[in-house]
């Protein structure tokens, strides 16, 4: 029987998406007599097992094994793929070459490559369910006056032909559509049903309703949760047994523009002189209960999206934006923990506590900053209560203390560049700052990773399993690539797989002019963090015990972890204990909604960076941008605009007129006394905008703007007349500046007689 069961598996492997049926098999197998009698046993046995589906009555395909893994594709813009099981949260990456025809949304069998299990690599050996995707695209021309569709999201990497009704859509329009498949083999091709016509492409109001249909984000809450938010909305008048803290002082720091204020901290003293530091989050499990409308909402959601100019939030208003929120001098239900400190910023007790506070005072982390430096400041929001600045210059002098004992730890602190985009009334990208990652918002952010970090070891030491969030050690292969780039660089690091060498060299770099490069390197490096119903600690932070509790109005994990301390300190129920089932896949889901969101809100800012700098080839006036070459290549060399927050190449022939050289024992390019290597900061300016592939080309800023314009027109000549040699066209140039007209001078109107102090500065 082992024999013939072998033989079936060696069959159906060989032709994973074909269906069999039985009388084939025997025909194919030439299986005759008892062997063919015993068929239909070995048949179902191996559909038990998982080896075979049953397709429909008697017609059999392969299935998922011990060797193989069923779940749903999620492309990457490389290529390659990552294949979720929902019910496990179980991941396997594919590369590019062995995804197939599947494409984003397909349910797949994935067969395991030999190699390490606990970061399995896969190939796609059939696909089981076809996905049925609504797409956002632009409607384009093709030759014989038909229409195709360019996807919005660059995962897929050919346009979809037009069928059926166009509902009114032009070429240039964004449009909905409904993507399928037509063919087999080499003749499939994709096809697009358009469902809906967003508006033109190049309106930049309708960006972000693109991103909102292309994610499949929700536009409004059902009735029923909205309705249910009403209700419970009064149980802030029912807040059964708590902490008083109403007359403690207590206060809360977020941005400027934030209406969910879902933490406070204090800072007091205990009898013995020991700093209590309090985190108090708002209750969010009094008003939304497990099973309830709100709740199943919540968990499709998954967290809160923060777009450029709109957010997509996991509660309705009534909860974040009213009950839940922390506003100063309103009651607010909290759960709160204390952490005691001693001298050495060691933590020496922990109590939990459901709590009701009254915040005294709310301050923007622009106004909190200048308290801490002895700025003069105006407050917003209220009078300045004399307490506030003392307890801030005190909590600060605690959480440096606790960095410190984080670095000692090997936490690993990157230099992230976060960019904040400035939107004019019609949605137009007019403005682009640094986001601020002062001392205000390091306080805040230490005080929560304490709190997350002290429930997380309460419940997990009580072997209470959690929502953890789990960020591993990286791979040794990825260590190993990482440690090429930096050595490229001319950074010779040490041994990088030991947590404290790693976390020496981010620190080491913190000046260095590669240092957004370096860190980024670092980064890709790392795994990505993520939640798990399983404990492996928090490699970042280096945290053995690591949860997310302190933002339940904005991420569903948090709102679970209330609920199970909660249960776990009242000693009812299951003390806080959940399914293992339930958790693995509401941590698979937390995952999955966290990585949708973070993808959308790229997308958006994306889109808006390539519009701004297309807007500036439109106008013939390319900006400068302060630049730092990160790699050079024989073809050019690739840049990061650290204002920008981009990367993209500036062609040879854009660096020099002279005759360039690629020198590759030091990786530079050289046009007599003009050297360019890594780590060479520059200014660059726009000279092309690949939208579709997401591409930016970028000119050497040598002369005046004409002349800048110019050098990076020249370059752009050369690469399109290659490209017309190629094909055996002429090639077609952009477009020269025409040179501006002097103007008249005009006459000065007479001075009028105006009042002192009126005039400009």
């Amino acid at each position: 029987m082992d024999i013939e069961e072998q033989a079936i598996r060696y069959l159906f492997q060989s032709e994973p998406e074909k269906v069999f049926g039985a009388p084939e098999i025997i025909k194919t197998l030439g299986l005759r007599g008892k062997a063919a009698k015993r068929l239909p046993q070995l048949l179902r046995e191996m559909v038990r097992s998982g080896e075979l589906v049953e397709k429909r009555r008697g017609h059999y395909r392969a299935g998922a094994g011990s060797g193989t893994m069923s779940g749903t594709v999620r492309l990457t813009r490389s290529g390659a793929a990552i294949v979720t099981d929902e019910e496990t949260g179980k991941q396997v990456f594919v590369e590019s070459r062995d995804v197939g025809r599947a494409i984003q949304g397909d349910r797949v069998t994935v067969a395991y490559r030999p190699g390490d299990r606990s970061d399995p690599v896969g190939v796609i050996r059939s696909i089981d369910e076809e996905a049925v995707r609504d797409v956002v695209g632009t409607v384009r021309r093709v030759g014989g006056g038909g229409l195709s569709i360019s996807p919005l999201n660059p995962i897929y990497r050919s346009d979809f032909t037009v069928v059926g009704d166009t509902k009114g859509a032009r070429p240039g329009d964004r449009v909905v559509v409904r993507m399928r498949r037509n063919g087999e083999g080499r003749d499939e091709r994709l096809e697009a049903e358009i469902l809906e016509v967003i508006g033109p492409e190049d309106k930049p109001s309708l960006d972000t309703v693109a991103i909102m249909r292309q994610y499949e984000l929700p536009e409004e809450f059902p009735r029923e949760v909205v309705a249910e938010a009403e209700q419970v909305a009064t149980l802030l008048h029912e807040p059964g047994e708590r902490l008083d803290l109403r007359d403690r002082f207590i206060l809360t720091i977020d941005p400027a523009t934030a209406r969910d204020f879902d933490d406070a901290i204090s800072l007091e003293h205990d009898d013995q002189g020991r700093r209590v530091l309090g985190v108090h989050i708002a209750d969010v499990s009094h008003f939304v209960r497990p099973g309830s409308a709100l709740d199943r909402e919540a968990y499709k959601r998954g967290t809160s999206i923060y777009l450029i100019d709109k957010v997509v939030p996991m509660l309705p208003e009534q909860l974040s934006n009213s009950v839940c929120s922390l506003m100063p001098g309103e009651d607010r239900l909290t759960f709160s923990v204390f952490i005691t400190y001693d001298k050495q910023a060691r933590a020496v007790d922990v109590r939990f506590a459901k709590s009701i506070i009254r915040s005294k005072q709310r301050l923007a982390y622009e106004e909190a900053i200048a308290l801490l430096e002895g700025r003069p400041t105006e407050i917003a929001c209220g009078p300045l209560d004399p307490r506030t600045q003392p307890m801030l210059r005190e909590t600060l002098e605690l959480t440096r203390q606790l960095k410190k004992i984080r670095e000692r730890n090997a936490a690993l602190e990157m230099a992230s560049q976060e960019v904040e985009i400035e939107l004019d009334k019609e949605g137009r990208m007019v403005g682009i700052h640094a986001a601020s990652n002062d001392e205000s918002h390091q306080l805040i952010e230490c005080c929560m990773v304490a709190a997350n970090e002290a429930v997380a070891r309460e419940l997990l030491t009580h072997q209470v399993a959690i929502l953890n969030r789990l960020h591993e050690a990286p791979d040794d292969e990825k260590i190993s690539k990482l440690e090429v780039e930096l050595r490229k660089l001319g950074i010779r690091p040490r041994n990088l797989r030991e947590p404290k060498e790693l976390a020496a060299l981010l620190r080491d770099t913190a000046d260095h002019p590669l240092r957004y490069h370096i860190h980024t390197l670092v980064l890709r490096s790392l795994k990505r963090a993520l939640y798990s119903a399983k404990q492996h600690g928090h490699f970042g932070l280096a945290l053995t015990y690591y949860s997310h509790f302190t933002s339940p109005i904005r991420r569903y994990p948090d709102l679970v972890l209330h609920r199970q301390l909660a249960e776990y300190l009242a000693g009812t129920g299951r003390r806080g204990r959940l399914d293992q089932g339930w958790l693995d896949r509401a941590a698979a889901r937390a995952t999955e909604r966290e990585q949708l969101a973070d993808e959308a809100e790229r997308a958006l800012t994306e889109i808006k960076k390539y519009r701004f700098l297309q807007e500036q080839l439109d106008a013939r006036k390319p900006q400068d941008y302060e630049a730092v070459v990160v790699a050079v290549k024989p073809f050019g060399f690739f840049v990061d605009v650290i204002d920008l927050q981009v990367s993209g190449l500036v062609h040879v022939a854009g660096i020099s007129k002279q005759y360039v050289v690629f020198n590759p024992a030091s990786e530079s390019l050289s046009a007599g006394k003009l050297v360019i290597k890594a780590g060479v900061s520059l200014r660059v300016f726009v000279t092309r905008v690949d939208f579709p592939a997401r591409r930016l080309d970028f000119g050497y800023v040598q002369g005046s703007a004409v002349d800048r314009w110019n050098g990076g027109r020249h370059a752009e000549e050369t690469r399109l007349a290659a490209i017309a040699k190629e094909r055996g066209r002429k090639p077609r140039l952009p477009k020269q500046p025409k040179p501006a007209k002097p103007k008249a001078a005009k006459p000065k109107p007479p001075a009028k007689k105006g009042k002192k102090g009126k005039g400009k500065a």
